[in-house]
């Protein structure tokens, strides 16, 4: 698979997106959900983002950390390469989710996250959301004293907009290497944030990459020249999309989330398409 860089580590141009895992209604059993982490890594995926509060609710906190873990443990190739991306500041609170970005919780939270993961520090340490309650500087010093305490080597925020990021990089400095919004052909809000990422060279990893794909395969009206790329390539809609990912910048890391073996495969086989100026031109509209 083609590399990527987020901060000093090199990973696969395609991450696991490991929430439904754990959060769908019917996810998969804990048996095949560590197959289907195992089925990533065959395939060359390097990178793996979770976060503590990826669970059905309250009760299993942790839930997807640990099942992380379980399968890196269990895995019989090298995995000394494999970044593990994770996130704090969410709780859960039953099944609702509410959050907390003061740096007394992330600081606990961290610890627990290292805790479940194992090693001596997190790969990189991602902030889920901004919190209303505490102001972003506090948030944000928060996480420069986890990396400067050596919990975590690589800092990265999610779902913050181009002045938070700024406020980031002055506060966090070197150790902040990436960005997590959301962005897909139906959600393209985020594009001055991926630009802006691009400038600073810092990774962008957009979630939930397939917004405005249809469970039936196909792309609503927002992008329907989607679908017709990919039956000109003989691909997937879904790989289609991907690839318009990685052609938005050499910064992009999509991390499209799977909860079937297929579902990865067919991912990760996007590293391979390769758009013509034309097709990419009708994709970006």
């Amino acid at each position: 698979m083609q590399q990527r860089r987020i901060g000093t580590v090199t990973v696969g141009a395609i991450g696991l997106g490991a929430m439904p895992l754990s959060t769908k209604g019917e996810r998969p059993s804990g048996e095949d959900a560590v197959a289907v982490v195992h089925a990533a890594l065959d395939a060359g995926v390097t990178l793996i983002d979770t976060a503590d509060a990826y669970a059905r609710d309250e009760a299993e906190f942790g839930h997807n950390e640990d099942l992380v873990a379980r399968a890196l443990a269990g895995y019989g190739g090298d995995t000394s390469s494999v970044l593990v991306a994770t996130k704090g500041g969410h709780t859960r609170r039953g099944t609702d989710w509410e959050l907390d970005g003061s740096p007394a919780y992330l600081r606990r939270a961290c610890e627990d996250s290292l805790r479940r993961l194992g090693g001596d520090a997190i790969g990189l340490y991602q902030f889920h959301r901004p919190d209303p309650a505490t102001p972003w500087e506090e948030s944000m010093g928060g996480l420069r004293q986890l990396a400067d305490d050596g919990l975590v080597r690589m800092v990265g925020i999610s779902n913050a907009d181009i002045a938070q990021i700024d406020v980031a990089r002055s506060i966090v400095g070197d150790a902040l290497v990436s960005v997590q919004n959301q962005f897909s052909p139906g959600w393209r809000h985020s594009a001055d944030e991926l630009a802006h990422c691009a400038g600073h060279g810092l990774a962008f990893l957009p979630w939930s990459p397939f917004g405005g794909v249809t469970s039936a395969g196909s792309l609503g009206s927002t992008a329907p020249a989607f679908a017709e790329v990919a039956e000109e390539l003989g691909v997937s809609v879904y790989q289609v999309t991907l690839a318009w990912h990685l052609a938005q910048g050499d910064t992009v890391v999509p991390i499209p989330g799977a909860s079937r073996i297929a579902s990865i495969q067919d991912s990760v086989a996007a590293a391979d398409v390769e758009l013509s100026a034309d097709q990419l031109a009708r994709l970006t509209g």
